[in-house]
């Protein structure tokens, strides 16, 4: 076991995957020389060479191009872009060539590649650096969605990513990659892509959420603990698959549900969970469904930003909102 940050988690997965396999490449923007902006891959071209942690232009089509070309015919890439909000410039790879090979081959290519990417807020990062865009992605079948909030699950999913056969958009949280260390084993295991976490049982009601908010959502449950409220809380850890077994299985012991991302409300990944819920387990809800996100406009300058991401004081008022007599 050896204590990890998520940044050397997500470096440590990448070299014991690099040495297992001479398939593998990395590719992006800084990412040789410097060793990534926040670092993730720093170290990597000393061990394995330039032909294989590749420095490239600041043109994320052409990252993707590559990627996706590359994939199809046998290497296992790794590909960086350097703020999910910069994925703007491919999404014509991502949507209909990362995410259609498989299916437009009819199975005889697949793209067995990783995106990986840095995303979220609370950092005072300049415009499209905290975007959050996975539900943009979730309308694009083909793509597998991870999202990671600990160093454990982090190392595990990566790996998992990284030997998966299709495509897989592994976003990072830029806020935890260094705000948090756990001890993690340092040999090479996998998490299961789609396998939701239940990080602390409850039965008053549920809160589900991924990637940064998870410890937040912790430390409001842990107020709320002392009030006798005994919350579940369901970090997804993958937003595709989604784990509804879980999700499901949850909302019918509890009947209360609150929903907190850090992305804009309308068309986010939330909405999707709440209809399903609504197909699947309506009859179990003692409250009405409440979502704790961030706001429908571009996401702001840093002197608010605090304001507009889900904290403490929202969550609060959607907890005493779904603690309504039956």
């Amino acid at each position: 076991m050896k204590k990890m940050t998520i940044i050397e988690a997500i470096n440590h997965a990448m070299e014991l995957e690099m040495q297992a396999d001479s398939s593998i490449i990395c590719l992006g923007e800084d990412i040789g020389v410097n060793g990534g902006v926040f670092r993730a891959t720093d170290g990597l071209i000393e061990k394995f060479g330039h032909e294989r942690v590749v420095d490239t232009p600041i043109a994320e089509a052409a990252i993707l191009g590559s990627a996706v070309g590359m994939a199809a015919r046998g290497l296992k890439p790794i590909a960086e872009i350097q703020f999910l909000g910069f994925i703007y410039e491919a999404m014509d790879q991502m949507a209909s060539q990362v995410a259609r090979l498989r299916f437009r081959s009819a199975g005889s290519f697949t793209a067995p590649l990783v995106i990986r990417s840095p995303y979220g807020g609370g950092v005072s990062a300049p415009e499209l650096h905290s975007d959050s865009l996975e539900a943009l992605f979730l309308h694009s079948p083909g793509i597998k969605i991870v999202m990671p909030s600990s160093p454990y699950d982090t190392k595990g999913l990566l790996t998992a990513a990284i030997r998966n056969p299709d495509p897989v958009l592994f976003l990072e949280p830029m806020k935890l990659y260094r705000a948090i260390s756990e001890e993690i084993p340092e040999e090479s295991y996998e998490i299961e892509i789609g396998k939701a976490n239940i990080i602390q049982a409850g039965h008053d009601l549920t809160i589900i959420t991924w990637g940064p908010p998870v410890h937040l959502v912790k430390q409001v449950a842990t107020a709320w603990a002392e009030k006798d409220i005994s919350i579940e809380i369901i970090d997804l850890r993958t937003i595709v698959p989604l784990d509804l077994e879980t999700i499901i299985s949850s909302v019918e012991k509890t009947g209360r549900v609150i929903i907190v991302h850090e992305a804009v409300k309308s068309g986010g990944v939330g909405a999707e969970i709440s209809a399903l819920i609504n197909e699947k387990a309506i009859y179990s809800l003692k409250a009405p469904i409440q979502r704790v996100t961030g706001f429908d406009t571009p996401y702001p300058v840093a002197s608010v930003e605090n304001e507009w991401m889900p904290n403490g004081e929202r969550m609060n008022k959607a907890i005493e909102a779904v603690l309504v007599e039956e």
